[in-house]
């Protein structure tokens, strides 16, 4: 019973898709095709976001990670963020249990909003695929816009949610 608790979501999807595999073979066939292939993204994907945390929450002390991007860090903290989410690989659910970490550690709030918003939106990686197959004029007048309203909304959202809702997500974070 505990079991099909736990996982009725995943089961109540495999009878889904089992449903439309006996109504429409095709269909059926090519939905167990994507869930593989996302299931394979993500076996591959997850494994190396993990190991690189373990060695962040072991080698990375609490007091360096505050003094950088913690309460009292300031601009540094809001550069700081912008340049691990820019250069991180990988889809955007692998910046989530950094983010984790990094409350663990003490980062400020904006700070990780900035992260996982830099993360998103301004990946080196794809700036570069811009620059070739749109222009340098556009990829550079993107991120010039992008950077300022990803810092711009995460200091609204953290003044927007009252103090206990972070203090609520910091303590889920702790206890992860």
């Amino acid at each position: 019973m505990k079991f099909i608790k736990r996982y009725n979501f995943f089961l109540i999807t495999i009878g889904i898709i089992g449903i439309i595999t006996l109504i429409n073979r095709s269909v059926g066939i090519k939905a167990i095709g994507v869930a593989g292939y996302s299931l394979k993204e993500m076996a591959l994907v997850i494994p190396p976001v993990f190991i690189l945390l373990g060695l962040l929450d072991v080698w990375v002390p609490r007091e360096t990670m505050v003094k950088y991007m913690g309460e009292g860090s300031g601009i540094k903290g809001v550069i700081l963020s912008i340049i691990l989410g820019s250069a991180a690989a990988g889809p955007l659910y692998g910046a989530f249990p950094i983010a984790a970490v990094f409350m663990k550690k003490g980062v400020k709030f904006s700070n990780i909003l900035i992260f996982i918003g830099a993360w998103s939106t301004t990946k080196i990686p794809m700036f570069l695929f811009e620059m070739s197959a749109l222009g340098t004029k556009f990829a550079v007048t993107r991120l010039l816009i992008d950077i300022p309203g990803i810092i711009i909304i995460a200091y609204i959202l953290s003044l927007l949610m009252q103090k206990e809702e972070i203090k609520e997500i910091y303590k889920k974070a702790e206890n992860m």
